[in-house]
């Protein structure tokens, strides 16, 4: 059969491997093709794959073949094979793809599905092949799976290959024509198909022997494969007919397969049978010799090369049958296997995979050297998998290797298991500090301080000891005498809500640790190349914004972006970047905020910022939801179904935007229900910026729900813990909100200085007309104010006009036939919705939100 050209950018290498066309089963994939999904289920042996694997060679799309292993339920080894899989389509679109996190989340398959919206082209035809879908059982995994093949792209479809039916929801699927399916049935062969095959196997067997074989097997097409080699070996014209071809089906492997291959062929195989990447780098370094992969592809249907993986592939059967035979290799043969593999797997970015098989191999020095490539906080799965590895490791690792207790540290400490990674920690650094000298117990004395320091820099806003400024000295010191650089992704670290991380609303405290911040700085960022270099002068610049002094607000951050754009600091960048438009929106200065927008954004073309997607949709998504434009904000900030994945401790501001949001749709059981479940101690809720911008929330949801004195008791506590430091930005931050709330707070008894209170109200309202400058400039036509649509009724429109043309109370009555109590009442009501604070305000708010037209203004 002479091979078709198909859309691949990997060639067709077929080798001495024999494809039947099966017309019937290719037309069945053709039309089920026309649908966005397809399933092909049916038992182990059917040809599935190779039924699928044939139609997309001749069938006009670019295919990308995701094969799956149980070792696919982890979600990040799911995300490294999915990505792998379609870099053979696009080299590109792979690595900004791997620049991602799997997307187990809404906000993070929302930034996913920015690629193929960008990358996907119109006018092509593409297939997604995902071969062994039912050996994925991992809820995180399906649900990415089952999102993914459900996105309406009108020229994708995914074919789900299956042993059992694909744990998806296909009722609804089908109900709309989704889902097109085919089964056991449909790919059984015909005693016409079964003739076919032998005259390709060259089998000389006797006319009915083709129909007796497919009544047999039921048209299974492994055990026709088994049945036409076993014809193939009999004496010519000897009918075969095996009556139980299933149940015996190991006993044929062993006399048509294995008998007739050499020794050292049947050893390679039992080697490869202990792994699951087959690349051909693998296999030759395994083989150690081209001459046994040549012989390997003429084992055609049961071990075949794979265009779209580049990789071998073994029938599920055969490996079952290689893998009880793992026996007759020794411990060496076996460990000699699995160092290969991880060592590819390290070059392939394939981390966890590597991992795995350095344990097996018992080569943990080559495993914790492969720690080093990590991330300084880890996520929860792949520390929880790193510390079950550790924990089964044998003593003597601990003993050998200090990077061992290094990393197990590390592991605690991204789990907060502060106390036992800080023992485990002095524990090494006492034993190495009494050995002799050497670059590697420098290098790991490095680690030990530097995590020492960052344990102490975590919990120090709950201690007020600021003291760990002295281990990063000690790091700063062990890291010059060991000459080791660190490279890569240790180097970068994500940032916590506020970089001013103080709890405490004792005078002074800021100051404090910011002092400490700053002395610290120098050390971390010369020890870990570059890691926080501008933290300090961010943390100043946090402080100073806070205290509405926004002159050396501005300097120091600007001094932060310098620095941490010199060093690759992005988290740094971006929150300086974040804290200007902040800056200018207290300026009114929209043309600045707009370039600043633009230079925030060319950051997500920054491969090296991990997490650049979710600080640009939090950080925007803060900016629009305080203008007003909520429809700009990315999705997940607004979906009240999705819990936060994102590590609280070193992550946390889509708080403050999804009650921003919460509060703009007049939602506030919504909102006050999210701050109250802020309850982590390194959470947001846990500084003192966020305590107070929390009670300040709960007053304004108070003060919109009708409880005064429940508004008043939150504001007061704001601003007792506000007070000792002077942090007045956050309630003028508020604007018009905050005018609304203080207006109606002086008109009861409160305890807090009524000088104080008068003081905000001037300067939010001179805030909020500030702000309606940035409103205009960013303004579109899916404009909603930053209240939310504003709803007045017809009286309360008819008493506003009756304002804006200057009639008074009285006039008001006697125009509209009603009360001058109810006049009264009337303009309460329209002050509250506008949130303005006298009859000139009202008409400047109505005016701006086109509720009042110039013709009212001139009636």
């Amino acid at each position: 059969m002479p091979d078709q050209l198909f859309y691949s950018n990997v060639p067709i290498n077929s080798g001495n491997q024999i494809y039947l066309d099966r017309p019937q089963v290719h037309d069945l994939l053709e039309k089920a093709a026309r649908s966005p999904i397809v399933t092909v289920t049916a038992g182990a042996g059917y040809g599935k794959t190779q039924a699928v694997y044939s139609f997309a060679r001749k069938y006009n799309a670019v295919t990308a073949w995701i094969q799956f292993s149980e070792r696919d339920n982890l979600g990040g080894r799911f995300w490294e094979n999915y990505t792998r899989a379609v870099g053979f389509i696009d080299k590109e679109t792979e690595l900004k793809l791997r620049a991602l996190e799997f997307p187990d989340t809404d906000q993070k398959f929302e930034r996913y599905m920015r690629i193929p919206r960008n990358d996907i082209k119109p006018a092509q035809k593409y297939l997604f092949v995902y071969d062994d879908f039912h050996l994925i059982r991992d809820p995180g995994v399906l649900h990415f799976i089952e999102r993914s093949i459900t996105t309406p792209f009108s020229n994708i479809t995914s074919i789900l290959i299956s042993r059992t039916e694909p744990r998806i929801n296909s009722i609804p699927l089908l109900s709309k024509g989704y889902l097109a399916q085919i089964n056991e049935d449909d790919l059984r062969f015909t005693a016409e198909e079964t003739q076919e095959y032998f005259y390709l196997q060259q089998v000389d067997a006797p006319p009915d022997a083709a129909a007796t074989v497919c009544r047999d097997t039921e048209g299974w097409a492994f055990a026709i494969h088994l049945a036409a080699l076993a014809i193939k070996n009999e004496p010519s014209g000897k009918r075969y007919a095996p009556s139980s071809v299933k149940a015996n089906i190991f006993k044929l492997i062993e006399s048509e397969v294995v008998a007739v291959i050499s020794e050292d062929l049947r050893k390679f195989l039992i080697k490869i049978s202990l792994i699951e990447h087959l690349a051909r780098d693998i296999l030759l370094d395994i083989a150690g010799d081209a001459g046994i992969l040549e012989e390997l592809e003429g084992l055609g249907s049961f071990v075949r090369y794979d265009p779209y993986l580049n990789a071998w592939r073994v029938h599920h059967l055969f490996l079952e049958y290689l893998s009880g035979r793992q026996g007759e290799l020794s411990e060496e043969e076996k460990q000699d296997v699995y160092s290969k593999a991880a060592r590819w797997c390290v070059e392939n970015n394939l981390k966890m995979d590597a991992f795995s098989y350095y344990e097996k191999a018992g080569s943990y020095d080559a495993f914790l050297e492969a720690s080093y490539t990590l991330p300084p906080i880890l996520p929860s799965p792949m520390a929880a998998f790193l510390l079950e590895i550790l924990d089964r490791a044998p003593d003597s690792l601990f003993q050998e290797n200090p990077l061992a207790y290094l990393l197990q540290t590390r592991i605690l400490f991204t789990l907060k298991q502060f106390d036992r990674a800080s023992a485990g920690l002095r524990e090494i650094i006492t034993q190495l500090e009494i050995e002799a000298p050497s670059f590697f117990n420098n290098r790991v004395l490095t680690g030990c301080y530097n995590n020492l320091g960052l344990i102490g820099l975590i919990t120090s806003m709950h201690t007020c000891d600021y003291s760990y400024v002295s281990f990063f000295e000690r790091a700063y010191h062990y890291s010059q005498l060991s000459g080791h650089k660190l490279t890569g992704p240790a180097t970068v670290a994500p940032l916590s809500s506020y970089l001013c991380r103080v709890s405490s609303p004792e005078k002074g405290e800021a100051e404090r640790y910011n002092e400490a911040i700053a002395a610290m700085a120098p050390y971390m960022s010369d020890a870990n190349g570059g890691l926080g270099y501008g933290m300090g002068d961010m943390a100043w610049a946090e402080l100073a914004f806070f205290r509405v002094d926004m002159a050396n607000a501005e300097q120091m951050a600007y001094q932060a972006l310098f620095k941490a754009q010199k060093k690759n600091q992005y988290e740094i960048a971006s929150r300086a970047f974040f804290y200007l438009i902040r800056i200018n929106l207290f300026y009114g200065n929209p043309e600045k905020i707009e370039e600043l927008l633009k230079l925030m954004e060319a950051q997500l073309e920054e491969k090296g910022y991990l997490n650049r997607y979710t600080d640009y949709d939090v950080q925007t998504g803060w900016f629009y939801a305080h203008i007003g434009q909520i429809s700009r904000m990315a999705s997940w900030l607004k979906n009240d179904f999705e819990e936060s994945d994102l590590n609280p401790m070193l992550l946390g501001q889509e708080t403050l935007v999804r009650v921003k949001y919460y509060i703009t749709q007049k939602q506030h059981l919504k909102a006050l229900r999210l701050i109250e479940n802020d309850k982590d101690e390194y959470g947001m809720g846990a500084f003192l910026f966020g305590k107070i911008g929390n009670k300040l929330i709960e007053a304004m949801c108070f003060y919109d729900m009708k409880d005064i004195p429940w508004a008043i008791n939150s504001l007061e506590e704001a601003y007792y813990l506000a007070a000792p430091n002077g942090l007045d930005m956050i309630f003028i931050e508020q604007g018009k909100r905050t005018r609304a709330l203080f207006s109606a707070v002086l008109k009861h008894q409160c305890s807090i200085p009524r000088e104080w209170l008068e003081k905000i109200l001037r300067s939010a309202s001179a805030y909020a007309k500030k702000l309606y400058i940035t409103v205009e400039k960013f303004q579109d036509p899916d404009y909603e104010d930053a209240a939310g649509p504003v709803i007045l009724s017809r009286r309360e429109l008819l008493v506003l006009r009756g304002l804006s043309r200057g009639l008074t109370r009285e006039e008001l009555a006697d125009d509209g036939d009603i009360s001058l109590n109810t006049v009264k009442s009337v303009i309460r009501s329209v002050y509250n919705k506008l949130g303005a604070v006298n009859r000139a305000d009202a008409v400047r708010i109505a005016t701006s939100l086109g509720i009042l037209k110039s013709d009212d203004l001139r009636n």
